[in-house]
Protein backbone atom coordinates (compact mmCIF):
# COMPACT_ATOMS: atom_id res chain seq x y z
CA UNK A 1 0.00 0.00 0.00
CA UNK A 2 1.34 3.37 -0.59
CA UNK A 3 1.89 5.07 2.85
CA UNK A 4 1.05 8.42 2.03
CA UNK A 5 -1.84 7.81 -0.20
CA UNK A 6 -3.07 4.36 1.36
CA UNK A 7 -6.28 4.14 -0.55
CA UNK A 8 -4.63 2.37 -3.71
CA UNK A 9 -3.15 -1.04 -3.59
CA UNK A 10 -0.21 0.30 -5.53
CA UNK A 11 2.12 -2.66 -4.74
CA UNK A 12 0.02 -4.16 -7.43
CA UNK A 13 1.37 -2.37 -10.10
CA UNK A 14 3.77 -3.36 -12.96
CA UNK A 15 6.01 0.05 -13.97
CA UNK A 16 8.85 0.83 -15.84
CA UNK A 17 11.53 3.58 -14.94
CA UNK A 18 12.84 4.93 -17.89
CA UNK A 19 15.85 7.18 -16.46
CA UNK A 20 19.78 7.81 -16.57
CA UNK A 21 21.65 10.55 -14.07
CA UNK A 22 21.57 11.21 -10.37
CA UNK A 23 18.28 13.67 -10.86
CA UNK A 24 16.41 10.30 -11.75
CA UNK A 25 17.99 8.72 -8.51
CA UNK A 26 16.85 11.24 -6.55
CA UNK A 27 12.71 10.68 -8.12
CA UNK A 28 13.04 7.38 -7.27
CA UNK A 29 14.11 7.52 -3.52
CA UNK A 30 11.10 9.29 -3.55
CA UNK A 31 9.05 6.97 -4.88
CA UNK A 32 10.45 3.78 -2.71
CA UNK A 33 9.30 6.02 0.57
CA UNK A 34 6.01 5.12 -0.57
CA UNK A 35 6.40 1.54 -1.64
CA UNK A 36 6.57 2.60 -5.63
CA UNK A 37 9.33 0.27 -6.57
CA UNK A 38 9.76 -0.08 -10.76
CA UNK A 39 9.90 -3.80 -11.60
CA UNK A 40 12.02 -2.81 -14.49
CA UNK A 41 14.25 -0.18 -14.87
CA UNK A 42 15.85 1.03 -18.45
CA UNK A 43 18.88 3.07 -18.63
CA UNK A 44 21.21 4.47 -21.20
CA UNK A 45 24.18 2.25 -22.05
CA UNK A 46 27.54 1.92 -19.33
CA UNK A 47 29.87 4.61 -20.65
CA UNK A 48 33.76 5.45 -20.67
CA UNK A 49 33.94 8.20 -17.98
CA UNK A 50 37.16 10.61 -16.72
CA UNK A 51 40.75 11.36 -17.84
CA UNK A 52 41.05 7.43 -17.73
CA UNK A 53 37.94 6.32 -19.72
CA UNK A 54 36.97 4.02 -17.23
CA UNK A 55 33.70 1.99 -18.16
CA UNK A 56 30.83 3.59 -15.92
CA UNK A 57 26.88 2.65 -15.34
CA UNK A 58 25.26 5.45 -14.67
CA UNK A 59 23.67 6.02 -11.59
CA UNK A 60 20.30 4.43 -12.18
CA UNK A 61 22.10 1.41 -12.59
CA UNK A 62 23.73 1.46 -9.83
CA UNK A 63 20.51 1.69 -8.06
CA UNK A 64 18.72 -0.89 -9.68
CA UNK A 65 21.47 -3.12 -8.94
CA UNK A 66 21.59 -2.56 -5.20
CA UNK A 67 18.01 -2.92 -5.13
CA UNK A 68 17.65 -6.00 -7.28
CA UNK A 69 15.47 -4.99 -9.98
CA UNK A 70 16.08 -6.02 -13.27
CA UNK A 71 17.75 -3.48 -16.08
CA UNK A 72 17.79 -2.96 -19.68
CA UNK A 73 20.23 -0.56 -21.69
CA UNK A 74 19.49 -0.93 -25.22
CA UNK A 75 21.47 1.63 -27.60
CA UNK A 76 18.22 3.30 -28.70
CA UNK A 77 14.32 2.87 -28.62
CA UNK A 78 14.22 4.21 -32.17
CA UNK A 79 13.85 2.22 -35.17
CA UNK A 80 16.98 2.66 -36.51
CA UNK A 81 17.45 -1.01 -34.87
CA UNK A 82 17.01 -3.88 -36.98
CA UNK A 83 13.36 -5.57 -36.68
CA UNK A 84 14.37 -8.44 -34.62
CA UNK A 85 15.63 -5.60 -31.78
CA UNK A 86 12.88 -3.75 -31.89
CA UNK A 87 10.12 -6.70 -31.20
CA UNK A 88 13.07 -8.07 -28.60
CA UNK A 89 12.47 -4.80 -26.56
CA UNK A 90 8.86 -4.00 -27.12
CA UNK A 91 8.57 -7.46 -25.58
CA UNK A 92 10.12 -6.39 -22.96
CA UNK A 93 8.79 -3.66 -22.12
CA UNK A 94 4.83 -5.59 -22.54
CA UNK A 95 2.21 -6.29 -19.86
CA UNK A 96 2.95 -2.94 -17.88
CA UNK A 97 0.36 -0.47 -16.17
CA UNK A 98 2.86 2.77 -16.86
CA UNK A 99 5.85 4.05 -17.61
CA UNK A 100 7.39 6.40 -15.42
CA UNK A 101 10.23 8.75 -17.52
CA UNK A 102 12.32 10.94 -15.40
CA UNK A 103 15.64 12.09 -17.45
CA UNK A 104 16.08 8.86 -19.60
CA UNK A 105 18.28 11.35 -22.20
CA UNK A 106 16.95 9.39 -25.49
CA UNK A 107 14.09 9.69 -27.89
CA UNK A 108 11.06 7.24 -27.17
CA UNK A 109 9.31 6.33 -29.99
CA UNK A 110 5.45 6.34 -30.10
CA UNK A 111 5.08 2.49 -30.55
CA UNK A 112 7.03 2.25 -27.35
CA UNK A 113 4.99 5.38 -25.24
CA UNK A 114 1.65 3.49 -26.08
CA UNK A 115 2.38 0.36 -24.17
CA UNK A 116 1.52 0.40 -21.36
CA UNK A 117 -1.85 0.21 -19.96
CA UNK A 118 -2.03 3.87 -18.52
CA UNK A 119 0.52 5.60 -20.63
CA UNK A 120 3.89 7.17 -20.25
CA UNK A 121 4.31 10.08 -17.48
CA UNK A 122 7.29 12.33 -17.74
CA UNK A 123 8.58 14.03 -15.11
CA UNK A 124 9.35 18.11 -16.36
CA UNK A 125 11.39 20.37 -14.39
CA UNK A 126 9.24 23.64 -15.33
CA UNK A 127 5.43 25.19 -16.02
CA UNK A 128 5.13 23.83 -19.44
CA UNK A 129 3.91 24.94 -21.76
CA UNK A 130 7.10 27.19 -20.37
CA UNK A 131 10.69 26.37 -21.14
CA UNK A 132 10.24 23.72 -23.20
CA UNK A 133 13.34 21.25 -23.96
CA UNK A 134 16.56 20.35 -22.41
CA UNK A 135 17.95 23.22 -19.87
CA UNK A 136 14.63 24.19 -18.25
CA UNK A 137 16.34 24.22 -14.56
CA UNK A 138 19.12 26.45 -16.02
CA UNK A 139 17.07 28.62 -18.21
CA UNK A 140 14.82 29.30 -14.85
CA UNK A 141 18.18 30.97 -13.02
CA UNK A 142 19.53 32.74 -15.78
CA UNK A 143 16.41 34.86 -16.77
CA UNK A 144 16.15 35.45 -12.54
CA UNK A 145 12.70 34.15 -12.08
CA UNK A 146 10.99 34.56 -9.10
CA UNK A 147 9.12 31.20 -9.21
CA UNK A 148 10.03 27.66 -11.06
CA UNK A 149 8.12 24.46 -10.91
CA UNK A 150 7.52 20.99 -12.24
CA UNK A 151 4.96 19.21 -14.37
CA UNK A 152 3.65 15.92 -14.67
CA UNK A 153 2.96 15.18 -18.23
CA UNK A 154 1.86 12.41 -20.63
CA UNK A 155 4.38 11.94 -23.29
CA UNK A 156 3.41 12.01 -26.63
CA UNK A 157 5.37 11.97 -29.74
CA UNK A 158 6.15 15.76 -29.53
CA UNK A 159 8.65 17.70 -27.46
CA UNK A 160 7.86 17.79 -23.84
CA UNK A 161 3.86 18.79 -25.85
CA UNK A 162 1.85 16.13 -24.09
CA UNK A 163 -1.28 17.01 -21.85
CA UNK A 164 -0.21 18.03 -18.50
CA UNK A 165 -1.57 15.75 -15.51
CA UNK A 166 -0.16 18.12 -12.24
CA UNK A 167 2.17 20.91 -11.75
CA UNK A 168 3.74 22.38 -8.56
CA UNK A 169 5.31 25.42 -8.04
CA UNK A 170 8.83 26.26 -6.33
CA UNK A 171 9.18 29.64 -5.02
CA UNK A 172 12.43 31.44 -5.61
CA UNK A 173 12.24 34.98 -4.70
CA UNK A 174 13.89 34.60 -1.55
CA UNK A 175 16.40 31.77 -2.87
CA UNK A 176 19.48 32.05 -5.03
CA UNK A 177 20.14 28.48 -5.35
CA UNK A 178 23.06 26.55 -7.77
CA UNK A 179 21.98 24.70 -10.38
CA UNK A 180 22.72 21.12 -8.39
CA UNK A 181 20.50 22.94 -4.88
CA UNK A 182 17.72 23.44 -7.14
CA UNK A 183 18.11 20.10 -8.93
CA UNK A 184 17.47 18.06 -5.78
CA UNK A 185 14.69 20.31 -4.56
CA UNK A 186 13.12 19.53 -7.84
CA UNK A 187 13.68 15.97 -8.45
CA UNK A 188 12.52 15.53 -4.45
CA UNK A 189 9.34 17.60 -5.13
CA UNK A 190 9.22 15.69 -8.74
CA UNK A 191 8.86 12.00 -6.57
CA UNK A 192 6.25 13.21 -3.90
CA UNK A 193 4.25 14.75 -6.71
CA UNK A 194 4.79 11.34 -8.64
CA UNK A 195 3.48 9.09 -5.66
CA UNK A 196 0.48 11.56 -4.84
CA UNK A 197 -0.80 11.18 -8.29
CA UNK A 198 0.08 8.13 -9.31
CA UNK A 199 -2.82 5.68 -7.79
CA UNK A 200 -5.73 8.58 -9.13
CA UNK A 201 -4.04 8.28 -12.50
CA UNK A 202 -4.05 4.46 -12.51
CA UNK A 203 -7.85 4.60 -11.17
CA UNK A 204 -9.06 7.17 -13.90
CA UNK A 205 -9.84 9.67 -10.91
CA UNK A 206 -7.89 12.83 -12.69
CA UNK A 207 -7.48 13.42 -16.21
CA UNK A 208 -4.58 15.30 -18.36
CA UNK A 209 -5.52 18.48 -19.99
CA UNK A 210 -4.09 19.70 -23.06
CA UNK A 211 -1.19 22.62 -22.94
CA UNK A 212 -1.49 25.77 -24.69
CA UNK A 213 1.02 25.56 -27.17
CA UNK A 214 0.35 28.86 -28.37
CA UNK A 215 2.46 30.05 -25.00
CA UNK A 216 5.36 27.79 -25.51
CA UNK A 217 9.07 28.77 -25.11
CA UNK A 218 11.81 26.70 -25.76
CA UNK A 219 15.12 26.33 -24.13
CA UNK A 220 18.21 25.01 -25.82
CA UNK A 221 21.42 23.17 -24.77
CA UNK A 222 24.20 25.46 -23.21
CA UNK A 223 27.72 24.24 -24.42
CA UNK A 224 30.97 25.35 -23.55
CA UNK A 225 30.55 28.93 -25.12
CA UNK A 226 28.00 29.88 -23.08
CA UNK A 227 30.09 29.61 -20.22
CA UNK A 228 32.77 32.06 -21.24
CA UNK A 229 32.74 35.82 -19.97
CA UNK A 230 35.14 38.83 -20.06
CA UNK A 231 38.25 38.95 -17.64
CA UNK A 232 36.91 42.35 -16.10
CA UNK A 233 34.03 39.99 -14.73
CA UNK A 234 36.60 38.03 -12.59
CA UNK A 235 38.89 40.59 -12.28
CA UNK A 236 37.23 43.75 -11.66
CA UNK A 237 33.70 42.92 -11.21
CA UNK A 238 32.31 45.36 -9.82
CA UNK A 239 33.38 48.18 -12.88
CA UNK A 240 30.38 46.42 -14.41
CA UNK A 241 26.89 48.09 -14.08
CA UNK A 242 24.60 46.13 -11.78
CA UNK A 243 22.64 44.60 -14.88
CA UNK A 244 26.04 43.03 -15.66
CA UNK A 245 27.13 41.82 -12.18
CA UNK A 246 23.71 40.23 -11.65
CA UNK A 247 23.78 38.45 -15.36
CA UNK A 248 27.07 37.32 -14.26
CA UNK A 249 26.44 35.96 -10.73
CA UNK A 250 22.83 33.86 -12.86
CA UNK A 251 25.50 32.32 -15.22
CA UNK A 252 27.73 31.17 -12.33
CA UNK A 253 24.46 29.65 -10.26
CA UNK A 254 23.41 28.39 -13.65
CA UNK A 255 26.30 26.50 -15.76
CA UNK A 256 27.96 24.87 -12.97
CA UNK A 257 29.83 22.61 -13.07
CA UNK A 258 28.82 21.78 -16.45
CA UNK A 259 29.62 23.27 -19.07
CA UNK A 260 31.17 26.30 -16.46
CA UNK A 261 31.34 29.86 -16.22
CA UNK A 262 35.07 30.59 -17.42
CA UNK A 263 37.59 33.56 -18.85
CA UNK A 264 40.78 34.09 -19.78
CA UNK A 265 43.73 35.92 -18.72
CA UNK A 266 46.48 37.08 -19.93
CA UNK A 267 49.45 36.47 -17.08
CA UNK A 268 53.26 35.93 -17.70
CA UNK A 269 52.94 35.78 -21.58
CA UNK A 270 50.76 33.30 -21.71
CA UNK A 271 46.60 32.94 -21.39
CA UNK A 272 45.66 31.46 -18.42
CA UNK A 273 41.93 29.85 -18.17
CA UNK A 274 39.82 29.93 -15.09
CA UNK A 275 36.71 28.80 -14.22
CA UNK A 276 34.72 30.24 -11.44
CA UNK A 277 32.96 28.05 -9.54
CA UNK A 278 31.18 30.03 -6.59
CA UNK A 279 30.36 33.87 -6.22
CA UNK A 280 27.86 35.79 -3.88
CA UNK A 281 26.36 38.87 -4.29
CA UNK A 282 26.42 41.24 -1.21
CA UNK A 283 24.81 44.12 -1.38
CA UNK A 284 24.88 44.72 -4.81
CA UNK A 285 28.34 43.89 -5.27
CA UNK A 286 29.52 40.39 -7.26
CA UNK A 287 32.19 38.76 -5.07
CA UNK A 288 34.20 36.17 -6.91
CA UNK A 289 34.79 32.94 -3.77
CA UNK A 290 36.30 30.00 -5.96
CA UNK A 291 38.02 29.29 -9.30
CA UNK A 292 39.82 26.41 -10.75
CA UNK A 293 42.99 27.60 -12.46
CA UNK A 294 44.20 25.82 -15.39
CA UNK A 295 45.19 22.48 -14.21
CA UNK A 296 44.57 22.83 -10.80
CA UNK A 297 41.90 21.98 -8.30
CA UNK A 298 39.80 24.28 -7.05
CA UNK A 299 40.65 26.98 -4.32
CA UNK A 300 39.88 30.47 -3.24
CA UNK A 301 40.07 33.34 -5.29
CA UNK A 302 41.73 35.46 -3.31
CA UNK A 303 44.55 32.88 -1.91
CA UNK A 304 45.47 32.65 -6.20
CA UNK A 305 45.17 36.33 -7.15
CA UNK A 306 47.47 36.99 -3.82
CA UNK A 307 50.46 34.76 -5.46
CA UNK A 308 50.23 35.11 -9.35
CA UNK A 309 48.68 38.77 -9.47
CA UNK A 310 50.79 41.69 -8.64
Amino acid sequence: MNKRYPMYPINKLKIVFLGTPEFSVDVLKELELDGIVPDLIVTNPDEPKGRKLVVTPPPVKIWAQEKNITVIQPENLQLKATQSEVEEIKNQLSGFDLFIVVAYGKIIPESILNLPRRGTLNVHPSLLPKYRGPSPIQAAILNGDKEMGISIMLLDKEMDHGPIIAQEKIDLSNWHPYIDELRTQVAKTAGQMLARIIPDWISGDISAIPQNHTLATFTKKFDKESGLINAKALLNPNQLNPKEREEIWRRIRALNPDPGVYTIIRLSNKNIRIKITHATMEDGQLVIEKIIPEGKKEMLWEDWKRGNIK
